[in-house]
């Protein structure tokens, strides 16, 4: 049974789900070492068909997003509780997740136990919300340590009453 999603839990992701100076041959590879991450903190517990999951749902829509974002995400019974992984790629690389303004550097895993589709929801609007801000994105990528990351993120999932 997966875990329900705390809105002030601030463990959504962890320094260890933050990839820095990510290098990845296409979206698949980096959605692949990102759910890596996941799985190795216990948060999915089948990395191979938690993948399928991922890639079926960036095969109905791209999930790029304005700034230099790619937001993959999968509800999927292979999650264990809702998850963030994070990556921002090497200097000079970038990944196509089909945005209209171009590549994305700044990559975010979301993974979500396939019963909370609520959840699912609230974190990808309350996430979207945040990286529509110049700032905010520009902090991700700039912070180069993966608590700081990790932390940005967090906080900014802390949802406020809309």
């Amino acid at each position: 049974m997966a875990e329900p999603l705390d809105r002030y839990d601030a463990d959504l992701t962890t320094s260890e789900m933050v990839i820095l100076e990510l290098e990845a041959a296409d979206k698949s590879d980096a959605a692949a070492q990102l759910a890596e991450r996941l799985f190795a903190s216990g948060r999915v517990t089948d990395l191979p068909r938690f993948l399928e999951h991922v890639n079926a749902r960036e095969h109905q829509l791209a999930t790029g997003l304005p700034g230099g974002i790619g937001l993959p995400h999968a509800r999927s019974e292979f999650v264990s509780r809702t998850s963030i992984a994070v990556g921002i790629t090497k200097y000079g690389h970038s990944l196509d997740f089909g945005a209209a303004d171009g590549p994305a550097t700044v990559i975010l895993l979301i993974a979500t136990p396939a019963s909370s589709f609520s959840d699912h929801l609230e974190v990808l609007a309350t996430l979207a919300r945040s990286l529509s801000k110049e700032s905010f994105r520009e902090s991700l990528r700039r912070a180069y340590d993966a608590e700081v990351i990790a932390e940005l993120i967090n906080s900014s999932l802390v949802f406020f009453d809309h």
